[in-house]
C-alpha cells in the first residue's frame, strides 16, 4: 500500500509530455520554471548579437568591400534576413516533430557558427573578397564579387540563415516550455517571458549595433565577423549549463500531416454529401468518431473515460470530416483534430495582416541605413557609424519591455479586471499602428534630406549633408516601438493559442512574419522600379546616388498600404474568438 502511495506520488509530480535532457521523465520542482527559462534569455543576448552584428551592417560590407549597388545590396540583405526568418518554419517543424528544442538549438548554433567562419576567413583574406575600388581611378574600376568569391559569401550568408532559422524556431518555444500553463501565476510568468525575450533580443541588438559595428568601420570586418563567430560559439556552453533543470516536450509526430489529414478528409465528405448518390449513404453513416474521444482501451475493464470534445460552429465545412465512415483509416479523424484544425486556419488571417508591418521594418536595414551615411553623423566630437542608428528604438524597446510588464500590464489589469489585461490582439494593433505612423515620418524626414542636398549643391556630390542623422532616429523610434508590441504580441499569441503539439511550429510564424515582410520589401520595390521606369526615363529606387532616388514617394506608398493593412486587420482580429481554457489540451 505504501509502494502504491509513493508510485502515485511520483506520477503526480511528473511533468506529462515533458522530458529532462537525459530523456527520462521531468520533474515538478526539479525541471522548468523561472530559473531555467532565465537560461533561454541569456542565449538570446548572446545568439542576436551574433546575428545582428553584421545584418544591421552588411548594406555598407557589401556595397564598400563587395562592391554591389545600394539596391542589389538592400535585395541581398533583405532576402537574407528574410531567408533565415522563413526557416524558422522548418526549425519549429523539426522541434515539434522530430527532434527536442534542447537539441534543435545545439545543432543550429553549430552551423550558424560555421557559416560565420567561412565569412570571417573571406574578410580576413584580400583575395577572396573583390580588389579594392577606387573611384577616381580608371586603372581600376570597381568589379562586384563574382564567381568563387560571391559562391564562397553566399555559401557562409545562408549557412548563417539556415542556423539563425532553427534557433529562432526552438529557443522561444524552449523557454515558453518551462512554465505551467494550469496554473495563472505560470501564464503570467510565461507572458513575462515573451517581454523578456524581447527585451534580451534588443541588449543584444543594443551590443550589436554599437560595439560590433564600432569594430567593423574602425578595426576591420573581418574582426567584426570574429566577435559574432565566438559569441555564436560561447552561447552554446551557457546553453548547456541549464541542462539539469530543463524540461522539453516530447516531440509528437508531423502536425502538418494531421492538418492535411483534417483537410482531406473534410473535402472528400464535402464532395460526397453533395453528390447524390451518396447522400443517403451518408445519412445512415454513424460518425464514430465524433461520438468517442476515448482509447480502444475504453471498453476493457479500466473503463478510463477521456472527456468528449465537442465541435464548435466556425469553420463548419472542417466538421464534415468526422462524418461518415472514412474512405481510407488514413483519413480517420477526431473531434479535436479537427478543432486544432480549425485553431491553426483562424490564425492565418491575423499573421498574414503583420506582413506589412514587417516590411517597413525591413527598411531599418536598408535604405534607413543608406540616407543615415548621406548625413553628418557627429554627435559633439564622436563619429556615429550609420549602423548603429538601431541604438535609439533598441534602447527604447530595452526602457519599454519592463515599463510594459510591470507597470502598463498590472495596472490594466485592474482596470480590465482579466488576467491578460492587454489582449494580444490589441497589443498587434497597436504595433500596426505605430508603423503607419513611422512611414509618415520617414517620407517627411526624406524631404527635408533632399531639400537640404539641393539647397547646398551636394546632390552630386559623396560629401556629407549638413543634417544631422538624428532626424533618421524618428523613423527608428517609432518602428522600434512598433516591432515590441508586435513580436512580443504574436509570440505570445500564436503559442498560448496554438495545439500543444505543434507550438514551437505556431511560434515561428512570428519570425516567418518577418521573412515574409523582407521578401514583400524585395518584390515590392522591384514592382515600384518596374512601373516608374514605364512611365519614367529612370525607376524612382535605381542608380549609385541616393540622392537621386525617389525614396518619400516610397515611404508614403508604404504608409498607404499600411493603413489599408490595419483596416483588413481590424476585420479580422474583430472575429477572432480566444481559445478558452476549457478547450486547452
Amino acid at each position: 500500500m505504501v509502494g502504491f502511495l509513493i508510485e502515485e506520488g511520483q506520477q503526480l509530480n511528473k511533468w506529462e509530455g515533458h522530458v529532462d535532457w537525459r530523456n527520462r521523465p521531468a520533474m515538478r520542482g526539479d525541471h522548468g520554471g523561472m530559473l531555467a527559462a532565465s537560461f533561454v534569455l541569456v542565449v538570446e543576448i548572446l545568439e542576436n548579437l551574433a546575428f545582428l552584428a553584421n545584418a544591421s551592417n552588411l548594406v555598407l560590407y557589401l556595397s564598400k568591400f563587395m562592391h554591389y549597388s545600394p539596391s542589389s545590396s538592400a535585395n541581398i540583405v533583405t532576402n537574407f534576413m528574410g531567408t533565415a526568418f522563413l526557416l524558422a518554419l522548418l526549425g519549429g517543424l523539426l522541434a515539434d516533430a522530430f527532434f527536442t528544442t534542447y537539441r534543435l538549438y545545439l545543432t543550429s548554433a553549430a552551423i550558424e557558427f560555421m557559416g560565420l567562419l567561412i565569412l570571417t576567413v573571406q574578410a580576413h583574406i584580400p583575395s577572396l573578397k573583390p580588389p579594392t575600388c577606387a573611384l577616381a581611378s580608371t586603372e581600376i574600376p570597381c568589379q562586384k564579387a563574382n564567381g568563387q568569391k560571391a559562391a564562397m559569401l553566399f555559401t557562409g550568408l545562408y549557412l548563417v540563415a539556415l542556423g539563425v532559422g532553427g534557433i529562432k524556431g526552438s529557443l522561444p518555444p524552449h523557454g515558453a516550455e518551462q512554465f505551467d500553463e494550469t496554473t495563472p501565476q505560470g501564464r503570467k510568468q510565461r507572458s513575462s517571458f515573451f517581454n523578456y525575450y524581447v527585451f534580451c533580443l534588443s541588449c543584444g541588438a543594443l551590443i550589436a549595433v554599437t560595439f560590433v559595428v564600432w569594430i567593423e568601420d574602425n578595426k576591420g570586418w573581418q574582426w567584426g565577423f570574429g566577435v559574432a563567430t565566438a559569441t555564436i560559439l560561447t552561447s552554446i556552453p551557457v546553453f548547456l549549463l541549464g541542462s539539469p533543470i530543463y524540461r522539453t516536450k516530447i516531440p509528437a509526430g508531423s502536425p502538418i500531416t494531421t492538418m492535411f489529414k483534417v483537410l482531406a478528409a473534410a473535402i472528400y465528405n464535402n464532395f460526397k454529401s453533395k453528390n447524390p448518390k451518396n447522400a443517403v449513404m451518408g445519412m445512415e453513416t454513424i460518425p464514430s468518431s465524433y461520438n468517442t474521444e476515448t482509447s480502444e482501451e475504453g471498453e476493457s475493464s479500466t473503463k478510463v473515460k477521456v472527456p468528449r470534445q465537442t465541435l464548435t460552429e466556425d469553420l463548419k465545412f472542417l466538421n464534415e470530416a468526422i462524418k461518415g465512415k472514412p474512405v481510407s483509416p488514413m483519413l480517420q479523424c477526431t473531434a479535436k483534430q479537427v478543432e486544432e484544425a480549425k485553431v491553426v486556419l483562424r490564425k492565418i488571417p491575423i499573421f498574414m495582416c503583420t506582413i506589412m508591418l514587417n516590411c517597413c521594418l525591413a527598411q531599418l536595414s536598408t535604405f534607413s541605413v543608406q540616407q543615415a551615411a548621406t548625413m553628418n553623423t557627429q554627435i559633439g566630437s564622436l563619429k556615429v557609424p550609420p549602423a548603429s542608428l538601431p541604438v535609439f528604438p533598441v534602447i527604447f524597446m530595452m526602457i519599454l519591455a519592463p515599463t510594459y510588464s510591470h507597470f502598463i500590464i498590472p495596472f490594466a489589469r485592474k482596470v480590465t479586471k482579466s488576467e491578460m489585461g492587454i489582449t494580444h490582439l490589441q497589443r498587434i494593433g497597436t504595433g500596426l499602428v505605430l508603423s503607419i505612423i513611422a512611414m509618415a515620418v520617414a517620407a517627411l524626414v526624406e524631404i527635408k534630406r533632399k531639400k537640404v542636398a539641393v539647397e547646398s549643391g551636394l546632390v552630386n556630390s559623396a560629401d556629407s549633408l549638413p543634417i544631422t542623422f538624428l532626424w533618421i532616429a524618428l523613423q527608428y523610434l517609432f518602428l522600434g516601438s512598433a516591432d515590441l508590441f508586435t513580436l512580443a504580441g504574436m509570440m505570445e499569441f500564436f503559442f498560448t493559442e496554438a495545439p500543444t503539439s505543434m507550438r514551437s511550429l505556431a511560434t515561428s510564424l512570428s519570425w516567418a512574419s518577418l521573412a515574409m515582410g523582407y521578401y514583400f520589401s524585395s518584390v515590392l520595390i522591384s514592382v515600384v522600379n518596374n512601373i516608374t521606369s514605364t512611365f519614367r526615363h529612370t525607376p524612382w529606387l535605381s542608380g549609385s546616388n541616393l540622392n537621386h532616388y525617389h525614396l518619400e514617394r516610397f515611404y508614403w506608398l508604404m504608409c498607404i498600404l499600411s493603413s489599408l493593412n490595419f483596416f483588413h486587420y481590424l476585420f479580422w482580429a474583430n472575429r477572432y474568438k480566444y481559445k478558452t481554457a476549457s478547450s486547452a489540451d
